[in-house]
């Protein structure tokens, strides 16, 4: 190949190659950690390995309280979001369960791989049946296009979120951001955080 074939074969993958990088830099990063402060739409935190980060709130920012909850605000009908393990049996084993208010029902609705914890699930969908199973409770739980039994053991932390606002945004509240985006100056920005209430700490 030489000349002008030469010429765009090269340019071509230099324009995927930027786009491969521009993806890249829009995935978004986890971080959990403690709040330090919040000075105007500037969050410094830091995160649970002990640095310190800054992240900028978009101006639409959501702010999700994450209180503690129990096997008796589950009810059918609820909007539920669970990690688990998949079991033999085709069961998924809990290891966390949240509760969604009804303003966002949808979140993030399905059946798919929880990439923080290796082998395991999320699902989010709205609740069936609920019945006591051998080693706690099982719940349906019905997504678009299928369902799963989700099993909720003892122990199981259950919680529950409300919609809150940045004064929810307190020195030393414990928060967890699920998609910050990375700039070049080594800051972050996010469109969403969630932070815990009354000792509530979010996964």
């Amino acid at each position: 190949m030489t000349g002008r074939p030469l010429r765009i074969a090269a340019a071509t993958m230099l324009v995927l190659g930027l786009a491969a990088s521009a993806a890249t830099a829009q995935q978004g990063v986890r971080l959990r950690g403690t709040i330090e402060k919040l000075d105007g739409n500037v969050l410094a935190v830091k995160s649970r390995d002990g640095a310190e980060l800054s992240v900028t709130l978009t101006p639409d920012v959501k702010v999700v309280g994450v209180e503690k909850a129990s096997l008796a605000d589950i009810a059918p009908g609820s909007f539920v979001g669970s990690a688990a393990m998949p079991q033999p049996d085709g069961t998924q084993k809990a290891l966390e369960v949240h509760i969604f208010p009804e303003s966002m029902r949808g979140t993030g609705e399905g059946h798919r791989p929880y990439a923080p914890v290796p082998d395991s699930t999320m699902t989010n969908g709205t609740v069936g049946d609920a019945v006591t199973a051998v080693e706690g409770h099982a719940i349906t739980v019905r997504y678009q296009g299928g369902e799963k039994k989700i099993v909720v053991g003892p122990g199981v932390p259950i919680v529950r979120y409300a919609i809150g606002d940045k004064s929810d945004l307190k020195p030393g509240a414990p928060f967890t951001i699920l998609s910050a985006v990375k700039k070049p100056d080594g800051t972050f920005e996010t469109a969403r955080v969630n932070v815990g209430r009354n000792g509530a700490v979010p996964q």
